[in-house]
């Protein structure tokens, strides 16, 4: 699939620097790997490039380790992920058990500890001879090394187990962090979205700012699919995506919010500023032209409607996508390639039956 020819230059560049990255770093670049190091220069997966940016080194390079680490990190098969849950939080749970196993043997130690210096202190308030008194200190000397081994076990226990709880954490933390992609376009996923909004809107509640909330559909996708295939569909679904995601900036977040539609929510913007954003969503989106690679067909070219509404104050979150949804299906129904907003007359007048 191509696109015009200013995304074409882009796109091969982002191939030279995936390919320099793997030459440099004598990975062979076989799919997979490529298909991280294009992610990672495109830049359109920024949980990937911070871990990414972790674990380069100093010449700039990535071992080999490295790599299919961060590959099974982003680009596993998302199916295995609740076993990956799964299997994370039961090695968790099982070395906090032993932690806490440590902890009761160190306790119990040191309760023998004190009730052999309670029964020492009996023994010295009575009358003790020189023997007796050689004994008990001996017993004591033994005591304190028992009790001195005890709390270096645990030490070291404790030391090896951070360690093995802050790898599973990051385990867990890249497993969560999947759960909120969607895993075809790599962008946001409809649970993420649901939380961002939730954050956005008590946010907005607390200091009295406001946002906008895009809702963003793709025209004729079903015809586009049925005629084209299903592959060349979730090329265009990853297309839409990434130029969705590049045309935001900042605190703004682009999701799939289902199918052929997708969500952006603008904090701190209001109505006028969400549709100048809308309308560059909208014209980066039409300057794709599509290519059908093995005939060089022309495809045509993919356009977007965009709907826009603004917070309104002590509104709930389903009467603020109702509207915004309002506002898309105004613009598919007067035309589509277009951005309507809730001030709008178009959105504002009457339907007609």
């Amino acid at each position: 699939m191509l696109v015009s020819e200013h995304d074409y230059q882009r796109t091969l560049e982002y191939s030279f620097a995936a390919l320099g990255m793997l030459k440099r770093a004598k990975i062979p670049p076989y799919p997979h790997f490529y298909e991280l190091c294009y992610t990672y220069a495109s830049g359109i997966n920024e949980q990937l490039n911070e871990r990414l940016n972790m674990l380069l080194g100093e010449d700039n390079t990535l071992s080999m380790e490295n790599v299919l680490q961060v590959y099974r990190e982003f680009f596993d098969n998302p199916s295995d992920l609740e076993s990956r849950l799964t299997s994370v939080s039961q090695e968790m749970s099982s070395k906090i058990d032993a932690v806490n196993r440590a902890m009761d043997d160190a306790i119990d130690t040191a309760e023998g500890y004190s009730g052999s210096l309670d029964q020492a202190e009996q023994q010295l308030l009575g009358a003790i001879d020189q023997e007796a008194l050689r004994i008990l200190a001996n017993k004591l000397l033994a005591e304190t090394h028992k009790m001195q081994e005890a709390n270096k076990n645990l030490e070291e226990k404790l030391k090896v187990s951070k360690q093995d709880i802050s790898s599973l954490k990051r385990d867990l933390d890249t497993a969560r962090r999947e759960t909120m992609l969607d895993p075809l376009t790599k962008i946001a996923n409809r649970k993420s979205f649901d939380q961002r909004l939730k954050q956005v809107l008590e946010i907005s509640k607390k200091t009295g700012t406001t946002f906008c909330l895009l809702m963003m559909d793709i025209d004729h996708f079903k015809a586009f699919n049925d005629n084209y295939g299903h592959q060349t569909g979730d090329q265009v679904l990853r297309l839409v995506a990434m130029t969705l995601k590049s045309n935001l900036k900042g605190r703004d977040h682009a999701s799939r919010f289902g199918g052929e539609e997708f969500a952006a929510i603008l904090p701190d913007t209001d109505i006028r500023g969400a549709r100048l954003i809308a309308e560059k969503i909208r014209k980066a989106v039409h300057a794709k032209e599509l290519l059908k690679r093995s005939t060089n067909e022309k495809l045509g070219r993919i356009t977007v409607s965009i709907g826009a509404a603004q917070y309104r104050h002590e509104e709930s979150i389903p009467e603020l996508i109702e509207r915004a949804d309002g506002c898309l299906y105004t613009a598919k129904r007067t035309g589509r390639n277009r951005v309507v907003c809730e001030t709008d007359d178009e959105f504002r007048k009457p339907k007609v039956a």
